[in-house]
């Protein structure tokens, strides 16, 4: 079983031609957790979700998508929202609503010790790492973890809520060079470390960690690092409607394609033959290509996959 650890909110996306919102699940981790789930692999949500009317429609959206919610902790505030604001390409833009909201008060004891030794993999990032009083403690909690399952990273940075930039930036290396899987975007990488070549700040974290790390370029494609060397994907060809989940999407189809080469145990990613890291990268890139697609974070199930 694969463990995703972060938040679990609500995307307000507009409607065309007026004032009007619908509302998607969303949070990185949760649409991660989404995807993997519908991959077939076995996976559970570890977040902290509200006892509100939008945290009981995501715990109804998680469970009827088959993630586990086994470690979910119920929680007393309100439920975390992002407003959507969708460019003419399709881009997405976020502003939130998260003072005081569930995702963020973790308490020690809300993170399990020890995870059980059927979960292989811990996967994390995004906000969860970024806003306190929680980004300390799930820090904490990953480079515990990476002594004995491989710790999967996804900053997925908003720079609104990341706060003191040297801060996070220090936060996010110090899981980084824990971690044997890492996917970060141009973006991401951009704002940690403005004025240096982003595939040079991905390579450091290569060295680093010594496990992969995949660099995703939107239209331009993707390029990964392991001990071994470099491979490149070009961008898989889509019409967009909105990139909303698309690199939450990359990760899960990432996590399935390597758990599925049982390639998540320790050691493994950073040792991946180039043909099985292609391979499992032209994965990820068509899940997150059919969720460009389509509208809010709406991931494919493995079987349209097979269809096309």
């Amino acid at each position: 079983m694969i463990v995703v650890a972060g938040e679990a909110l609500v995307d307000l996306v507009p409607k065309p031609g007026g004032l009007l919102y619908q509302g998607y699940a969303g949070g990185s981790p949760a649409n991660t957790a989404v995807t993997i789930a519908r991959l077939g692999t076995p996976v559970a949500l570890l977040a902290r979700l509200a006892g509100d009317h939008a945290g009981r429609a995501l715990r109804a959206h998680l469970t009827s998508n088959g993630v586990d919610l086994r470690y979910a902790v119920a929680a007393d505030e309100s439920t975390s929202l992002a407003v959507v604001d969708v460019g003419p390409d399709g881009s997405a833009a976020y502003g939130f609503y998260v003072a005081g909201t569930a995702d963020w008060q973790w308490q020690p004891a809300d993170l399990p010790d020890p995870l059980p030794a059927d979960v292989v993999a811990l996967h994390l990032g995004s906000l969860a790492l970024a806003l306190a009083p929680g980004a300390d403690l799930l820090a904490t909690f990953a480079r515990r973890e990476a002594a004995r399952r491989v710790v999967s990273l996804d900053p997925n940075v908003r720079a609104a809520l990341a706060g003191d930039r040297a801060a996070y930036r220090r936060r996010l290396e110090e899981v980084a060079a824990k971690a044997q899987v890492v996917k970060a975007s141009e973006e991401d990488l951009g704002w940690l470390y403005p004025g240096e070549a982003v595939e040079a700040a991905a390579q450091r974290w290569q060295r680093h960690s010594g496990g992969l790390v995949v660099l995703t370029r939107g239209p331009a494609g993707v390029s990964a690092w392991t001990a071994t060397g470099r491979v490149g994907r070009a961008a898989e060809p889509v019409p967009v409607v909105d990139t909303v989940g698309a690199g939450d999407s990359f990760a899960g189809g990432l996590l399935d394609g390597l758990y599925r080469i049982g390639g998540l145990h320790p050691g493994g990613p950073g040792a991946l033959r180039v043909d099985e890291l292609d391979a499992v990268l032209a994965f990820a890139a068509r899940v997150a290509a059919v969720t460009c697609s389509r509208p809010g974070a709406d991931p494919p199930y493995r079987r349209e996959l097979d269809l096309a």
